[in-house]
């Protein structure tokens, strides 16, 4: 939800070009530094580390990452967030999502990357996109009942994840909360044994496109090229 154009095995095609484990390093950082060094308390870095661990990043490197983003080792980290907001190809709205600590050297490669296509303004591409708190998370009793525990963790939806997702003989399930709810909702699913494998704000089109064989081909190509950008943290698009 929010990111549909990415299927199953998309992580496998970024570690390929060696830049996976680099962005969950600095995803570990950037929540340890915002919300402390303890995943049982930390939902986003919970959910950072569990990514990290599915990817095979080495346990030494997680908790160097955690101790640096927190502040225990002294040394100091200057992430900022910044969105870029356009129309890739056949029209489809993009909003990118970059974490960086150079922002002179991201924008223009994110411009670059842009320069067949239009680059908008902050705020242009909102319109297509609504604001929600995601959760992602599975289950090792096949039989929980999702919806049930949506309601009572204060989720406004749910919905399966995709194939290739969710361990076999599990459940696994995305759970849509209102912005402000997000902490209290992945709060909620852990305590019931959910294991998170995503908890955070995310853009989600609110009417994507469906696109031809030849057609999507071209706008996943452009997502992906921007997507393997290292400072890009998430791209989200208008597509089906």
């Amino acid at each position: 939800m929010g990111a549909q154009w990415k299927q199953a095995g998309r992580e496998l095609y970024a570690l390929k070009r060696g830049q996976v484990v680099g962005k969950l390093v600095r995803e570990i950082m950037v929540a340890a530094k915002l919300g402390g060094a303890e995943p049982d308390t930390n939902a986003r870095l919970s959910a950072a580390v569990e990514k990290a661990k599915k990817a095979s990043v080495p346990r030494d490197t997680i908790e160097r990452a955690i101790k640096k983003g927190a502040g225990l080792t002294g040394e100091k980290i200057e992430f900022e967030t910044i969105t870029y907001e356009g129309f890739g190809p056949h029209k489809i709205p993009v909003i990118v999502e970059c974490l960086t600590d150079n922002r002179n050297r991201t924008a223009p490669e994110i411009r670059h990357l842009f320069k067949d296509y239009q680059l908008g303004q902050p705020g242009s591409m909102s319109f297509f996109f609504d604001r929600w708190g995601v959760v992602e998370a599975t289950h090792a009793d096949s039989k929980r009942d999702a919806e049930g525990d949506a309601i009572e963790a204060g989720a406004q939806n749910v919905e399966p994840l995709e194939a290739g997702e969710v361990p076999e003989g599990q459940i696994g399930f995305r759970f849509l909360a209102e912005s402000k709810d997000l902490g209290s909702v992945s709060a909620w699913l852990t305590r019931n044994g959910w294991k998170l494998l995503a908890s955070e704000l995310r853009y989600v089109a609110k009417n994507p496109v469906d696109l031809g064989e030849a057609d999507r081909k071209e706008v996943t190509d452009f997502l992906h090229e921007l997507d393997d950008h290292d400072d890009v943290h998430q791209v989200y698009a208008g597509l089906a």
